[in-house]
């Protein structure tokens, strides 16, 4: 009689390298769905900011959150543990005027127009998120979500 075959043992995957892959796959599809216009959009109200002078501040802030839009699942949005409250308050009124209520609302229609499909219900959750982070983006910034945090670190957004 001839003997059993010998059982075939697969390696699982380690769990950080599994979420890698999810986030990789969840990032292509939103880049695919939203993130480049959502991208444009910031890079679009980046470039109008940096026209004058006083608005260079706010257009690198476009800048930082174009590449977040573009890509932002894997990272985790955190309060700035050096951030001056009165500044970022500041910036982000001035932001929400400019820039903040138009690209907020972009996220809010992004959203809606995913949330139509199954498959893109997750996305527009995601978009609904972002449209909170576009309304005041001063004294947050952007982490690996893997990255870790010093105590009392608030954590403001995970995509």
């Amino acid at each position: 009689m001839p003997a059993p075959p010998a059982a075939v043992v697969v390696p699982a995957m380690p769990a950080q390298r599994r979420h890698g892959v999810l986030h990789t796959i969840g990032n292509v599809l939103w880049l695919l769905l939203a993130g480049i216009w959502m991208a444009a959009a910031y890079v679009i109200a980046g470039v109008i900011q940096c026209i004058t002078v006083i608005g260079i501040p706010f257009g690198i802030q476009s800048f930082k959150l174009a590449g977040y839009a573009l890509w932002p699942f894997g990272r985790t949005v955190v309060e700035r543990p050096d951030r001056d409250a009165g500044l970022s308050c500041l910036g982000n009124v001035i932001w929400f005027v400019f820039a903040g209520i138009w690209l907020a609302l972009g996220h809010v229609l992004t959203g809606v127009l995913l949330c139509l499909t199954i498959i893109g219900i997750p996305f527009g959750i995601a978009s609904f998120k972002l449209a909170g982070l576009a309304l005041t983006p001063f004294g947050k910034m952007v982490v690996p979500s893997d990255a870790p945090l010093p105590a009392g670190t608030r954590v403001y957004l995970t995509v």
